[in-house]
């Protein structure tokens, strides 16, 4: 599966997105394949639920490029790749 996703990453054209597949997810940020996030979150704690960035993820840095909040707090962020992270303080 990973050399196929490889070979449509290569093809010019279209964006390809996954929604909801949290198995599929991290077979890509194991293998480094993603270059935009676009993450939706709410102002809940649920106290369970699966891990988006688990064993095995990739360190990488990430710039915001677009970001909203809606009325009730949600927040909408696209995150763009950003090369190696640097580790250090805020700000």
């Amino acid at each position: 599966m990973v050399a196929e996703v490889r070979k449509l990453r290569q093809q010019p054209g279209r964006t390809l997105q996954t929604w909801g597949s949290t198995e599929l997810l991290q077979t890509l940020l194991k293998h480094d394949l993603i270059d935009e996030y676009r993450l939706f979150i709410f102002p809940v704690v649920l106290g369970a639920g699966k891990r988006l960035f688990g064993n095995g993820t990739m360190p990488v840095a990430l710039k915001q490029v677009e970001s909203a909040t809606s009325a009730k707090g949600a927040t909408y962020h696209r995150l763009e790749r950003s090369g190696k992270p640097e580790y250090g303080q805020m700000g």
